[in-house]
């Protein structure tokens, strides 16, 4: 399938509501060119705000301009969103329900050669803590146009998790619904529940156990929050375990999310493909991956474990 930027559609998804709802304001921190809402500032001047090197600012500005009725789309590294900000995402548009959709670019390890310093490991953990708040994470390009007009359409503040590089779209993938996990792949004897960039990967898993004679069902989580419930308890009682894929710290993400639903409904093995509470570090996105334990082989070896055990 073809691969393309997160951000692309992003920026062109932005232009098409722009054109369409004129509640919209784009706010960026000196980044639009990776972002891409340079996209929405070349098309609507007096509506884009660049502010610098000042996030924290920036979110308190989209909270008063929310206030005002304004529809806010802000824009930066998810490092820089989730960290940086998080006083301000918490008290300045949580706390009051504000209409912000926080699009946060350059997640996870395949941000790359930028390294630790802007690998946001942390940032699911960091905004699904705080009330009210939704998160997204698109699997691919054409499913990050379905989250941003998600986005929009309802009400209060979000968070969309987008990544830096090229990644192929999940073929035949339609039916976006907001905390509405989609089933990729039936299967009897192990759930791979994945989210991101890692449904390709866990999609491929699948198809090289499927010729050991390993049964895999393959779930794309893209909404963490709120969690299909539902489809996690379907998994835990049809199938023998869970598997959670996630380009993300170990602790606080989909992992934590899935095993929590599992706990308190269904209990099952459930085990995870993740980043094992470390921080990133320089390197080519598909390096990384293969380093950190995070590619089909990997989430192919743990299945067979997992069901050997």
């Amino acid at each position: 399938m073809e691969k393309m930027y997160q951000r692309d559609v992003y920026g062109k998804t932005l232009v098409e509501l722009g054109k369409k709802y004129k509640d919209i304001v784009v706010l960026d921190a000196d980044l639009s060119g990776s972002t891409r809402t340079s996209l929405f500032a070349k098309e609507f001047k007096d509506r884009f705000f660049n502010f610098g090197v000042a996030e924290q600012n920036m979110m308190a500005t989209a909270a008063g301009l929310a206030s005002c009725g304004k529809k806010v789309f802000v824009s930066t590294f998810a490092m820089f969103a989730s960290g940086r900000a998080w006083d301000q995402v918490r008290n300045s548009i949580c706390y009051n329900r504000f209409n912000v959709k926080i699009v946060a670019t350059h997640a996870g390890l395949t941000v790359g050669p930028d390294g630790a310093s802007h690998q946001a490991l942390e940032d699911l953990a960091l905004m699904s803590v705080i009330p009210g708040m939704r998160v997204i994470i698109p699997c691919d390009g054409p499913q990050t146009k379905d989250a941003i007009v998600a986005a929009y359409e309802n009400e209060g503040p979000f968070y969309v998790r987008l990544s830096r590089s090229k990644f192929p779209s999940v073929e035949n993938l339609t039916g976006f619904e907001l905390g509405k996990a989609q089933r990729l792949k039936e299967g009897k004897d192990i759930t791979i529940c994945a989210c991101g960039i890692m449904v390709d990967a866990a999609l491929k898993a699948a198809d090289i156990l499927k010729a050991s004679g390993i049964d895999a069902r393959v779930v794309n989580i893209h909404t963490l929050k709120p969690i299909d419930e539902q489809e996690i308890i379907d998994a835990a009682s049809q199938t023998k375990a869970i598997l959670v894929c996630e380009e993300h710290n170990i602790i606080g993400g989909l992992f934590s999310a899935v095993s929590q639903v599992v706990c308190e409904n269904q209990p099952t093995k459930v085990c995870s493909i993740s980043v094992r509470n470390r921080f990133g570090q320089s390197g080519e996105p598909d390096e990384l991956l293969k380093k950190y334990h995070l590619d089909s082989k990997d989430i192919v070896e743990s299945a067979e474990k997992i069901l050997k055990a």
